[in-house]
């Protein structure tokens, strides 16, 4: 088994420490980028009858969402401010770290071939934006 010294194991919690700043200064640097696009998550789910799409878009007002479907893919695009509530504006804040995703988002879906794009239904509830999208097979049931 290697011995281990004091300054190497100080020297490794150093780097250890300089490499977490590090990744957190590229975050932070990425995220005041306004020409970035961020990717919102998406779950997809099955029933007998229909797709069910479910995208976190939280803190996203429901207006600025706009959805598609064009040769069986959903193209969700929007934006999303910077989280302000309880920052006061006329004073100057420092960001320490900022992981949530703002400005500008899009996201594509591929619909399962076997998707309408007829009859989509949309609702935004909780944050959360569920796109209902029929089988094409359960219109003959």
């Amino acid at each position: 088994m290697p011995m281990e010294t004091a300054t190497e194991s100080s020297h490794r919690n150093i780097v250890n420490q300089m490499n977490k700043m590090m990744d957190q200064m590229q975050k932070g640097f990425f995220s005041f980028c306004p020409s970035e696009t961020w990717t919102p998550s998406v779950n997809l789910y099955e029933t007998e009858t229909h797709y069910l799409v479910c995208v976190d878009l939280a803190g996203v007002q429901k207006e600025k969402i706009d959805l598609q479907v064009h040769e069986g893919r959903l193209t969700l695009r929007g934006i999303r401010s910077v989280p302000t509530t309880g920052i006061e504006k006329d004073r100057r804040t420092r960001v320490h770290l900022m992981e949530i995703d703002h400005g500008s988002f899009v996201r594509e879906v591929e619909l399962p071939s076997n998707s309408s794009s007829e009859h989509i239904a949309a609702q935004y509830r909780d944050g959360l934006l569920w796109v209902e999208v029929p089988k094409t097979d359960a219109a003959n049931r």
